[in-house]
């Protein structure tokens, strides 16, 4: 992954600090980071035109639904 990823913070803004819980971050971001590139290429080798593609991949990360919302 080319991005520097953050430290991770609960809603009251304390560090998140458990290894097991910052490994599974981890290996997420990773794998969705390469199915997104995954996509894009392979959107672009098929003719699409690369800023749409990296449009809609930003609408759909920003419209993912928190099911724990209280």
């Amino acid at each position: 992954m080319n991005i520097e990823i953050p430290v991770w913070r609960d809603p009251q803004g304390n560090v998140v600090a458990c290894v097991e819980k910052l490994k599974v971050m981890q290996e997420n971001l990773e794998e969705i980071s390469q199915m997104a590139q995954d996509a894009l290429e392979d959107a672009v080798l098929m003719g699409c035109d690369e800023h749409q593609v990296r449009d809609f991949l930003v609408r759909l990360m920003q419209s993912l639904q928190n099911p724990y919302q209280s």
